[in-house]
């Protein structure tokens, strides 16, 4: 089980903003809309995205996008 992170310095700040920024593009959704599904209806920002941060920031963006939907989709976040 993943540990819950928080973000701790501007480069997991500039990732998160990076990952829902490029998700809402993808989902042809504002920003605001993937930050209330990631942060607050789900909490994948913070039990995910960020305790990943090492391994996923070294992937293509497209890897990136597509597996972090995979994970919305997975636990039901729409």
């Amino acid at each position: 089980m993943l540990s819950e992170g928080k973000i701790k310095n501007t480069r997991e700040l500039e990732f998160a903003i990076f990952c829902i920024e490029n998700i809402a593009e993808k989902l042809k959704k504002t920003a605001d809309q993937i930050y209330v599904a990631l942060a607050e209806k789900s909490n994948i920002l913070n039990d995910y995205i960020v305790p990943e941060y090492e391994m996923l920031h070294t992937q293509g963006k497209e890897y990136i996008v597509n597996d972090i939907i995979e994970v919305m989709k997975e636990r039901g976040v729409e």
